[in-house]
């Protein structure tokens, strides 16, 4: 079988497997496309997908499966052949990405930003986590990896998912839940449901002084929306996801007061790669053997 996957260290994992011929490749454009593009039946695309991506994926006549590096699918996912399975990373990303938003939350309240900043001794005081209230909306593998995080710090959590189930709540509860929240953590998938489901409405239900975190995908947020906050001092942000993406030179977003960016590098760890090239393995091997895959992305996604 032959599996195309976008760099070494993914393709390190398969090499010793028996029936697998892997090979590296990642091609910026349909003129790099080796012949063997009409042989390839396991596609593993790169982190930040190309333009030519879908392209290629149109090229592959064997293929059967599409396995993703993130645990979001939204660039990939209208592109993906009629009947090829499309299977995500979700689990993979959950240590890094939680990791990321408990940190972004102190670095915020605890005001490290301006700390660093500061040129002499800028003694004042700042929030703390101990004894708030933390709104996780999107409570999926993230969303619990995360809350297993804030264990420790005495806060109360609140939590919400697509569908309502024990102890986490609906979609239709949030607007009466988030003038409870000190912090909200933003954790759900990219799909025309979210895209700028934080507006300015979702906004105003905040409590003054709230802290918002992006960890899911920046369109999730309406950005002129957030700036008039944050210009007006009301709420303070933690994006670690942006809209428009990358974050272009004198974007207001860099200079609005009580903000903290960093470049989409919640799950860029070394443990996010391990954990996602030891999910390739065990998806080549399943789909090998003809087990079930996992991470199945259906309608429900």
């Amino acid at each position: 079988m032959l599996v195309w996957v976008p760099a070494t260290w993914v393709a390190d994992v398969l090499r010793d497997m028996d029936d697998v011929d892997v090979k590296v490749v990642e091609p910026s454009d349909l003129a790099d496309l080796p012949d063997t593009v009409a042989d390839v039946e396991f596609y593993v695309p790169s982190f930040f997908p190309k333009p030519a991506t879908a392209a290629v994926m149109g090229r592959m006549p064997g293929l059967k499966v599409v396995q993703t590096l993130t645990a979001g699918v939204d660039k990939l996912r209208p592109h993906v052949p009629p009947g090829v399975v499309l299977c995500n990373a979700r689990g993979a990303h959950d240590a890094s990405t939680a990791e990321w938003v408990v940190a972004a939350i102190l670095a915020s309240l605890r005001d490290f930003p301006s700390f660093a900043r500061a040129t002499s001794w800028d003694y004042h005081p700042t929030s703390a986590l101990a004894e708030s209230t933390v709104l996780i909306v999107g409570h999926g593998s993230i969303g619990q990896a995360t809350e297993r995080r804030l264990a420790g710090f005495e806060v109360n959590v609140l939590r919400v998912a697509r569908q309502p189930r024990a102890g986490v709540h609906g979609l239709s509860d949030l607007p009466s839940l988030l003038g409870q929240a000190d912090v909200v953590v933003l954790l759900v998938p990219f799909t025309p449901e979210t895209a700028g489901m934080v507006d300015a409405e979702f906004l105003a239900r905040m409590k003054d002084g709230a802290l918002l975190v992006n960890a899911a995908r920046g369109p999730v947020v309406d950005t002129s929306a957030l700036l008039t906050e944050l210009a007006a001092g009301r709420l303070r942000a933690a994006m670690d996801v942006t809209d428009p993406e990358p974050l272009p030179p004198g974007h207001p977003l860099w200079t609005a007061p009580g903000v903290l960016i960093t470049p989409h590098v919640a799950a860029s760890t070394p443990v996010s790669m391990h954990r996602v090239a030891a999910l390739v393995r065990s998806q080549v091997s399943a789909y090998l053997s003809g087990a079930p895959l996992a991470n199945v992305i259906t309608a429900a996604y």
